[in-house]
Parts: structure tokens; C-alpha cells; sequence
């Protein structure tokens, strides 16, 4: 059982890495490529020739970006597929579908709404070079923060489901995670580099882009796992029945 949602949940989250690679294509290359235009401005303002990539945009932008959401995508699926196995039946009443929905829309919030808000993705030039592991570093911390508060309340939240209700349990539970989580951010340090005249339009852009190319993972995600899940209980209950 387990291993048949593991292979289902890695082939949505294969399928799901397509779908992102088109809108990162369509829509994040042009903002990448003004944060790059940025780079090489201040590099011809400096004196400074730029040096040629060890891997040209034509490929990076296409071959390896596809291969890299493929990876992120395969990986995402198959923890997406384990967590589902675990909470499927335990959270209320939902079907299949919904329960995937639901755990797709809890994950792009935990995993990379919340971190997004504190430490945002920059495109290349906006930030200092001596400073990538600190930003590396308190990003991953704060993902990590993200996860265990938001297990952590889902454990809570059973009990006060028990107690108050399922509707003001919920409430309360999320309640909790956004003021644990909140004090967490405002603790964290803030990395804030970026240049005085970076072009704002490509600032937002790129992380309006960033954030859209994850709710087409993680929608694609839910949907076709949940799709891909319901057909095969369908198809059980069918040969029950039969």
C-alpha cells in the first residue's frame, strides 16, 4: 500500500515538475534575465569583464532548470505520498481528493509561503556575496521551525478537535501555528541587502514568479496524487462490490 503511493505520489510530483518548468520558462526566465542584465551592468560599470558561465543560459534555462524541478519534484512527491499514508482517514471525514487537496495547501503554506515571507527569493546581484551562507543558513532554519510547529500543532490540534469541536479546534490550532511561528520570524535575523537601485520591477517580478512556480508544483501535486489515489479506491470498491 505504502509503496503504491510512493510510486503514484513521485510520478504527480514528476508530472507537477512539468507543468512548473513551463510557467518557469514562460514567466520566471524574463525576470531572471533582468537581474543577470543588472549584474552585467555593474560589472561593465566597474571595469570588470564579465567571465563566460561554465554552463550557458540557452541550457541552464531549459535542460537544467527541467532537471532540477524534475529532482525537487520526484523528491517532493514521494514525502508528500508518506505523509498522506499517514494522515488519510485521520482528519475528519475527507475523501481522497480532498485530503490531498487539503495536504497540498497545508504544504505550500509550511514549506514555502511562510519561509518565503521571512527570507524571500532574490534574483542574481540583489544580494552580497559573502553573505550566501547566512542567508542559507537562516533559511533552512527557518523552514525547518516551519515543519516542527506545524506537526507540532497537529498533534495539539487533535486534542483540542476532541475538546472544542472541529471547527474551533482547527481555528485554534492554526491560531497557534501563526503566533509560534510569528514570534519565531521576528527572532530570526533579517537579511536586507539588497541595492538602493536594483530595479524594483524585477525585484518583484522574480519573487512574484517564485511563488507562482510553486503553487503550480504544489496544486499540480495535490491534484494529480489525489486523481491518481481516488482512481485506484474507485477501482477497489468497484471489484469489493463486484
Amino acid at each position: 500500500m505504502v509503496r503504491t503511493l510512493l510510486v503514484r505520489g513521485m510520478l504527480a510530483g514528476l508530472a507537477a515538475a512539468v507543468c512548473a518548468w513551463v510557467f518557469a520558462y514562460l514567466v520566471g526566465e524574463p525576470a531572471l534575465d533582468g537581474g543577470i542584465a543588472y549584474e552585467d551592468m555593474l560589472a561593465a560599470a566597474s571595469g570588470e569583464a564579465g567571465g563566460e558561465p561554465m554552463v550557458g543560459r540557452d541550457v541552464q534555462s531549459t535542460v537544467g532548470l527541467l532537471v532540477a524541478l524534475l529532482i525537487y519534484g520526484v523528491a517532493i512527491g514521494g514525502i508528500f505520498a508518506l505523509v498522506f499514508a499517514g494522515v488519510y482517514g485521520r482528519i475528519g471525514r475527507l475523501s481522497a481528493r480532498a485530503t490531498s487537496a487539503v495536504l497540498a495547501l497545508v504544504g505550500y503554506v509550511v514549506v514555502v509561503l511562510v519561509p518565503f515571507l521571512k527570507y524571500p527569493s532574490n534574483p542574481p546581484a540583489s544580494s552580497a556575496d559573502d553573505t550566501i551562507g547566512l542567508r542559507t543558513g537562516t533559511f533552512v532554519l527557518m523552514l525547518a521551525l516551519s515543519i516542527a510547529v506545524a506537526v507540532a500543532a497537529v498533534a495539539v490540534g487533535r486534542r483540542l478537535v476532541a475538546r472544542f469541536g472541529a471547527w474551533n479546534g482547527v481555528l485554534l490550532a492554526v491560531l497557534g501555528y501563526l503566533v509560534v511561528i510569528g514570534v519565531i520570524g521576528a527572532l530570526l535575523p533579517t537579511v536586507a541587502e539588497t541595492p538602493a537601485d536594483f530595479p524594483a520591477v524585477v525585484l518583484y517580478d522574480f519573487r512574484l514568479s517564485t511563488l507562482g512556480l510553486h503553487v503550480v508544483l504544489w496544486a499540480g501535486l495535490g491534484l494529480l496524487f489525489g486523481a491518481l489515489v481516488d482512481r485506484r479506491s474507485s477501482r477497489r470498491a468497484a471489484e469489493l462490490a463486484g
